[in-house]
């Protein structure tokens, strides 16, 4: 027989699993048996500071979307993901925890189709990820948080209207070294690498799982960069695990629905929601420089 779930705290009866002044929730749940505790307050000890159980979760939901896009499309997902976190968080923890969020989806996806993986090409990508994440690494602690979003934002809107130059379509290193360079900045270069996969007219399977193999390698190194130049990971473990998790399930949803989604329709809404969000931190960028 479970033990009785409610208590009394001077002369008010809480519940033992909520927390909450109730007679019927969580009936029949003996989690708790010394004291009463709310569950949320359990949740917010595993979010960093000044970040509301709320938005968590609205960007928990996002990483399974916006990880399912990447799944089914190729790219697209980590630019929405990062719009929102730069929407949300501090900017000195918007690429390393976009970086970590990019990694998981990433090695997820790979590890699905590692049998369509052009492993041809991933020698002299890695070899230019190296470089460029070193490079960028000398320079991105000095940047203002205006100026990055005022980046994000920019790069964003270029990607909407623009196409990589064709330069970058032909050499893997140097896609790698330019990508991985800018992903120190910007965070989410995969149109960068695309554009370089693109030209060669791979099976769409084979597209997605190249791409997310040259992702991982940059995504992996870029937050090992970042750990070395002092990004305290401690505070946002929780968080970042709760993406990472949501990001794999959205993943295998993605690429369930690879084959099987038409995409015209849906690239125009999510061209719109781009613009309008990159729109938004250009104007918060602008708002702070011109205040500042």
């Amino acid at each position: 027989m479970l033990p009785f779930v409610m208590m009394e705290l001077e002369g008010v009866t809480y519940c033992r699993c909520c927390g909450y002044v109730c007679d019927w929730v969580c009936k029949g749940i003996p989690i708790f048996k010394d004291r009463a505790f709310a569950m949320p307050d359990l949740l917010l000890t595993l979010l960093p500071a000044d970040l509301s159980l709320w938005t968590a979760g609205v960007l928990v939901a996002s990483s399974f979307v916006t990880s399912a896009i990447s799944a089914a499309f190729g790219l697209g997902g980590g630019l929405v993901m990062l719009a929102l976190l730069a929407a949300t968080l501090p900017p000195a923890a918007l690429i390393p925890v976009h970086g970590w969020v990019q990694l998981g989806s990433n090695v997820a996806r790979a590890a699905m189709m590692w049998r369509n993986i052009q492993w041809a090409l991933v020698p002299g990508f890695v070899i230019g990820t190296v470089a460029g994440v070193a490079l960028g690494g000398q320079i991105v602690v000095s940047l203002p948080p205006a100026y990055m979003q005022l980046a994000v934002g920019l790069f964003t809107l270029w990607t909407l209207v623009a196409t990589p130059p064709r330069w970058l379509r032909y050499a893997g290193w140097l896609s790698g070294l330019v990508s991985s360079f800018l992903t120190m900045f910007f965070g989410a270069t995969g149109p960068f690498v695309a554009a370089y996969l693109k030209p060669r007219k791979m099976a769409r399977h084979d597209q997605v799982a190249t791409h997310a193999m040259f992702m991982t390698f940059q995504h992996g190194l870029k937050v090992a960069m970042f750990g070395i130049l002092g990004f305290a990971l401690a505070p946002w473990i929780g968080f970042i695990l709760a993406l990472v998790l949501s990001g794999v399930a959205g993943t295998w949803a993605g690429k369930l629905i690879l084959s099987r989604m038409s995409d015209r329709g849906f690239h125009r809404v999510l061209s719109v929601v781009l613009a309008l969000v990159a729109l938004r931190l250009v104007y918060m960028a602008g708002r702070a420089l011109l205040a500042g």
